[in-house]
C-alpha cells in the first residue's frame, strides 16, 4: 500500500497562534445505574482529566487501545458528549457548559467523519438528500436545485465524478471506499473550521486506506481544516499528523511533536505501542518487544496513581501499587510454578475470593497466617516483584493477615525532552485533584 504523504508540520511552538482548540482538565463521566437501594453513583470515567490544545490547520493525531477513551473524548470536544468538568475553549470561548441552543450556531464549524460508512449513512436517502441535509439544517441553501449544486460540487472534490452521476443513487449501492467518501463530503458540507476524523479508515480494505487518507490530506490544505485524527494505528498516525497525543484509560499520558515521540518515546505507554507495531525485518523478528500485560482494566474502577503501573514492564515504588496488584501477582505466579508450590501458597493465602481488598491494603482472613507471613516477607526480601517495594506493612490482624502500601500519586503532565509526559520516571510530580 502507497503510504500518504506527511502532513506539513505547524510551525515551531513560539511562533504558533492561539489554539484553535484548548482543553484543560476535561472529564467525561457517565453514571452506572446501581440497584434500587444503593447509596453510591458509581460512574465510569471515560474522560478523566485530559489536558492538550490543538492547533489552526494541524492534524493532531489521538492515539490508544480500543477503551481508551478516544471516541468518547472527540465527541465530547464536538460537544456531542457533555463533558462533566473542565474547560473546553473553542477559538477564545469556553464552550463546556453550552447547551445547545448556544452550540447551534456553532455546529457548522464542527464536523465528524464516522467510522463506519454503512452505519453512518441513511440507506433511505438518496446521496444528495444525505449530503446535502446539512445545508437545509443551517439554512446554507434556499431550495433543492442550490443544494443540489452544493453536493454536486462537493463530491466532485471528493472524488466521486461525475458529481451529478451520484446525486440520485442510494449508499448501498456504491463500494466501501465510495461511501467513505460520501461521509466525508457530508461533514464538509458545511465548510467547518475543525473535524474529527474517528478512525475514518479502519472499515476499508487496506487498498482503498491510503487513497482516502491521501484525499484527507488534500482537503485539510485546500480547505484550511483542523482534524483530530483518531486511531490506533500509529504506522497511519506517523505519516499523517503533526502532533500525537497518546491516550490510556482517560488520561493523556503523552503528547507532542509526532516525530519525537516515535523517535524518542518518554512513556512506557507509549513505547509498547511502538513495540508492538509489525517490522518487515526478519532479523529483528526476536526483539524485546516489552509489551504491556493483561488487559485494559475497568475505567469504572481505574487503578490507583498512574493507571498504567499494573500492565508496565518498569513501574517501580511511586507507581500507586495496591491491594489488587498484590493479587494479580499471586495469579500470574501461580501460572509458572509447580502443582506442590501452588497448593503449598494457597493454604498460606486462603482462596483471593475472600480477601477484603481495598486501595492502599488487603486483608487475607481465610489462610494460615503465620505461613503467609512468612511467604510474604520472603518474597520482600527477595524483590518477587517491584510492588513489594510499595509495601509499608505486613502485619498479623487477629486471624488474618494485612498487607499494607505507601501512597502512589497519580503522576501529572511534565515537560520531558519538548513533550509533555504523565510518568513518575522523569520526577514524581502528583497531579492536583
Amino acid at each position: 500500500m502507497t503510504e500518504p504523504a506527511a502532513a506539513t508540520s505547524p510551525s515551531s511552538p513560539d511562533d504558533r497562534s492561539e489554539p484553535l482548540l484548548d482543553v484543560v482538565d476535561l472529564h467525561t463521566h457517565f453514571p452506572v445505574r446501581g440497584g434500587l437501594l444503593s447509596r453510591h453513583r458509581e460512574v465510569v470515567r471515560a474522560v478523566d482529566g485530559v489536558t492538550f490544545d490543538i492547533q489552526p490547520g494541524e492534524v493532531f493525531g489521538l492515539v490508544g487501545e480500543s477503551g481508551s477513551g478516544k471516541t468518547t473524548l472527540g465527541r465530547t470536544l464536538l460537544k456531542l458528549a457533555d463533558p462533566t468538568s473542565g474547560s473546553l475553549i473553542y477559538q477564545g470561548r469556553d464552550i463546556a457548559g453550552y447547551d445547545e441552543k448556544q452550540m447551534r450556531p456553532l455546529r457548522r464549524e464542527l464536523g465528524l467523519v464516522f467510522q463506519d460508512p454503512n452505519a453512518s449513512l441513511n440507506p433511505a436517502m438518496t446521496v444528495a438528500q444525505g449530503v446535502g441535509h446539512p445545508l437545509l439544517i443551517h439554512g446554507l441553501v434556499d431550495g433543492r436545485a442550490p443544494m443540489r449544486e452544493r453536493v454536486a460540487a462537493m463530491l466532485e472534490r471528493v472524488g466521486l465524478t461525475p458529481g451529478e452521476a451520484f446525486l440520485d443513487i442510494y449508499p448501498q449501492d456504491l463500494s466501501g471506499g465510495q461511501k467513505q467518501r460520501l461521509v466525508i463530503a457530508r461533514a464538509l458540507i458545511t465548510e467547518p473550521k475543525f473535524v474529527v476524523a474517528d478512525e475514518p479508515v479502519a472499515a476499508l480494505d487496506m487498498s482503498v486506506r491510503a487513497r482516502v487518507l491521501e484525499l484527507m490530506l488534500e482537503l485539510q490544505r485546500d480547505l484550511g481544516l483542523t482534524y483530530l485524527f483518531i486511531t490506533h494505528d500509529l504506522a497511519t498516525a506517523r505519516f499523517l499528523c503533526d502532533r500525537i497525543g497518546i491516550l490510556y484509560l482517560g488520561n493523556m499520558v503523552e503528547w507532542g511533536d509526532a516525530d519525537a515521540l516515535f523517535n524518542d518515546p518518554q512513556h512506557p505507554y507509549t513505547r509498547s505501542l511502538l513495540n508492538a507495531i509489525p517490522l518487515p525485518d526478519p532479523r529483528r523478528r526476536d526483539r524485546d518487544k516489552d509489551l504491556p500485560v493483561g488487559e485494559m482494566p475497568d475505567a469504572q474502577t481505574p487503578p490507583k496513581g498512574c493507571r498504567f503501573h499494573p500492565r508496565c514492564p518498569v513501574a517501580f515504588e511511586p507507581c500507586g501499587w495496591e491491594g489488587a496488584d498484590l493479587l494479580a501477582f499471586f495469579e500470574r505466579r501461580w501460572t509458572l510454578v509447580d502443582s506442590d508450590q501452588v497448593e503449598s501458597e494457597l493454604a498460606a493465602t486462603g482462596s483471593l475470593q475472600a480477601v477484603d481488598l481495598h486501595h492502599d491494603r488487603v486483608r487475607f482472613d481465610a489462610g494460615n497466617p503465620a505461613a503467609l507471613t512468612k511467604l510474604l516477607e520472603q518474597l520482600r526480601t527477595e524483590q518477587a516483584h517491584p510492588l513489594f517495594d510499595a509495601v509499608t506493612g505486613i502485619e498479623r490482624d487477629g486471624r488474618g493477615v494485612a498487607v499494607s502500601f505507601g501512597a502512589g500519586p497519580e503522576p501529572a503532565l511534565q515537560t520531558v525532552a519538548g513533550r509533555e509526559v504523565a510518568c513518575h520516571l522523569h520526577g514524581t510530580v502528583p497531579r492536583e485533584r
